[in-house]
C-alpha cells in the first residue's frame, strides 16, 4: 500500500529521536533498489508552510513522469503525504514514501529516488534541539534539501539555516570538501515579481543579491553568508506565486497548482545522486548512515542548541565574567606581578579578598540578560575562576622566595645529614642493620639531589624534577607540622602550669 512511512520519531518518555530500523530496511533493502545509487530529495522548513503539499506534487510527477500532463486534471485531488489546512502541525519526525522510484538517467544508468518529508521547525511542541536534529538529519542524508520558506528570505531564516547546518556538520567527520550537496530555497507566495520574476531565473538572481557579502555589512551578517556558502556545493532559489485568496481561504481546496519547480528537481537529467565524502552511496549504504547519524543525536557528543535569547544571555554574562576577571588579574599583577618582590602570604591573601570583592561588584554593576538566578551561576563561575587565579599568583609569589626555591636541596641535605649521623651512631653501637638502612636512605637522597640538579640545569625530565619537589614538599610540611604540634603542646603545658601557679 502506497503511503508515507515514519522512520524517525521522538520517544514520548525522554523526547529523544529514534530510528525505526525495520521500516527503513523494508523500504531501502528491496532487491530491485538496494544496490542502486540513491537520490534523496527532502523538504524542510517551518511548520504549516506546505511541505507535504509540495511533496505530493513530486509524487504525482514520479508516478506520471512519462505523461506530458503529469500534473493531473482539475478535478483530480492531491494525495500522498498527508496534508491539511489549519494552524496545528501535521508531520512529526521524518517520513519517507513507501515506494522507491527507479529512474533511467540519460547516460543509461539506473538510480533510486527517495522522497522525504520532515517535521516542521518551531512548532509549539518542539524544542530548538528537536528542530535542529530533524533539519540536520535530513540535510546530512539528502542529496537535495529544499528549504521551504514563505514570502521572502529573512535574516532569521538564514540564521536558523546556519544553526541547523552547523549542528549537522558537527556530527560529521571533518572533511576538506563542502559537507552537503544541493540546497534549494523555495520561496512560497512571492509577492514582488516586479523586482524578481517567478521561477528559477528570478530566484537565483534574488538569492545572489541576498547572500552577497558586502564590506559595509556587520561581521555577524557576513559570517552567516560565508557559513552557508561553505556548507553546500550548489545553492539555488525558486520563486512561487501566491495561489490567491480564493485558494488560501478555501478549506476544501485539494491542491490544484501548476508547479514548474518539480521537474527541476526530479527530471532524469536533473537528478543529484547522494554523495558522502565524494563517494556515491547506494540504498543499503544509506541505511547504515541513518543508523550511525541517529546514534550521534541520541548521545551527549553534541552541544544542546540554544534559543537566541539564551545564547545572547550566555554571551552577555560571559563577557561580564571576562571583564571582571581581567580587572582582578590586572590589580593582582600590580601588587605581585613578575616585577614585584616577594610578598608575605597573609598580605597577598588580604589583597586577593579586596580585589575579588571589587571584581564581583564590577560584575554585578553590568546590565545582564537572563534574570537574577541565571546571572548568579556566572557570578559563582567568576568567583571560582578568581580562586584558581589566586592559587597561581600564590605559587608565583612563593617562587620569588629564595628559601622556597632552595627548599628541595635543603630538605635533601637535611635528610642526608640526619641519615649520615644516624648511620655512624647505629654502626658505633653495633646496630649494623639500622646503619645499612640509614646508608641506603643516604644514597637515595644523594641520587635524588643529583637528578634534581640535572633537571634544573638541563630542563629535561621535568616530570622527574616535579616528583622530587613534591616529595621534598611533603617531607618539609610533615616536619613543620610535627614541630608546630610539639610547640603547641609545649605552649599548652606552660599555660597549664601558669594557671596552676595562679590558682595556688
Amino acid at each position: 500500500m502506497r503511503r508515507p512511512i515514519q522512520i524517525v520519531r521522538a520517544s514520548e518518555s525522554d523526547y529523544i529521536f529514534e530510528l525505526d530500523n525495520a521500516a527503513l530496511e523494508k523500504i531501502l533493502l528491496q532487491d530491485h533498489v538496494k544496490d542502486l545509487n540513491v537520490v534523496v530529495v527532502s523538504v524542510a522548513g517551518a511548520f504549516r508552510k506546505g511541505k507535504s503539499f509540495l511533496l505530493d506534487f513530486m509524487l504525482r510527477y514520479m508516478y506520471n513522469q512519462d505523461s506530458v500532463s503529469w500534473i493531473g486534471g482539475n478535478n483530480e485531488p492531491l494525495t500522498g503525504f498527508k496534508w491539511r489546512g489549519g494552524c496545528e502541525r501535521e508531520t512529526t519526525g521524518i517520513q519517507v514514501w513507501s515506494d522507491v522510484f527507479v529512474v533511467d538517467k540519460p547516460d543509461g544508468s539506473k538510480v533510486a529516488v527517495l522522497l522525504v518529508d520532515t517535521q516542521g521547525a518551531f512548532d509549539s511542541q518542539s524544542t530548538i534541539k528537536d528542530s535542529a536534529t530533524v533539519f540536520a538529519l535530513s540535510t546530512m542524508t539528502s542529496s537535495v534539501q529544499v528549504y521551504n520558506l514563505s514570502n521572502n528570505i529573512q535574516e532569521d531564516d538564514l540564521q536558523h539555516l546556519q544553526l541547523f547546518t552547523e549542528y549537522g556538520r558537527l556530527a560529521m567527520e571533518e572533511t576538506k570538501t563542502k559537507p552537503f550537496q544541493s540546497l534549494m530555497f523555495l520561496i512560497r507566495d512571492w509577492s514582488f515579481p516586479y523586482e524578481h520574476e517567478y521561477g528559477l531565473k528570478g530566484g537565483c538572481k534574488f538569492l545572489r543579491k541576498r547572500l552577497e557579502v558586502k564590506a559595509c555589512q556587520h561581521e555577524e551578517l557576513q559570517n552567516v553568508r560565508r557559513h552557508i556558502d561553505s556548507c553546500f556545493k550548489n545553492i539555488a532559489c525558486f520563486l512561487l506565486p501566491h495561489p490567491g485568496l480564493k485558494v488560501s481561504t478555501n478549506p476544501h481546496f485539494d491542491g490544484r497548482l501548476i508547479a514548474e519547480l518539480v521537474p527541476l528537481l526530479l527530471a532524469p537529467d536533473r537528478l543529484v545522486e547522494k554523495e558522502i565524502s565524494g563517494s556515491r552511496i547506494t540504498c543499503k549504504d544509506l541505511v547504515e548512515y541513518f543508523k550511525a547519524y541517529i546514534k550521534i543525536y541520541q548521545g551527549d557528543e553534541l552541544p544542546h542548541p540554544k534559543s537566541m535569547l539564551q545564547a545572547t544571555a550566555e554571551a552577555n554574562n560571559l563577557t561580564a565574567v571576562a571583564g571582571a576577571k581581567e580587572l582582578y588579574s590586572r590589580n593582582m599583577e600590580q601588587v605581585c606581578g613578575g616585577d614585584q618582590p616577594y610578598m608575605a602570604p597573609a598580605d597577598l591573601e588580604h589583597y586577593h579578598a579586596a580585589f575579588a570583592e571589587d571584581s564581583v561588584k564590577y560584575f554585578r554593576s553590568i546590565k545582564k540578560m537572563g534574570g537574577e538566578e541565571f546571572c548568579q551561576r556566572y557570578q559563582t563561575q567568576l568567583e571560582s575562576e578568581m580562586e584558581e587565579a589566586f592559587a597561581n599568583f600564590s605559587k608565583h609569589n612563593e617562587g620569588k622566595n629564595i628559601f622556597y626555591a632552595a627548599r628541595t636541596p635543603a630538605t635533601l641535605f637535611v635528610v642526608m645529614f640526619f641519615t649520615y649521623v644516624l648511620s655512624g651512631v647505629t654502626g658505633f653501637i653495633g646496630l649494623s642493620l639500622f646503619a645499612k638502612l640509614a646508608n641506603l636512605v643516604l644514597g637515595v637522597a644523594l641520587l635524588l639531589l643529583c637528578i634534581w640538579a640535572y633537571v634544573k640545569y638541563s630542563g629535561e625530565f621535568r616530570e622527574a624534577g616535579m616528583l622530587i619537589d613534591q616529595l621534598a614538599e611533603a617531607l618539609w610540611e610533615q616536619v613543620s607540622y610535627q614541630g608546630g604540634t610539639a610547640q603547641s603542646k609545649l605552649d599548652i603545658c606552660q599555660l597549664n602550669m601558669k594557671q596552676s601557679n595562679n590558682y595556688c
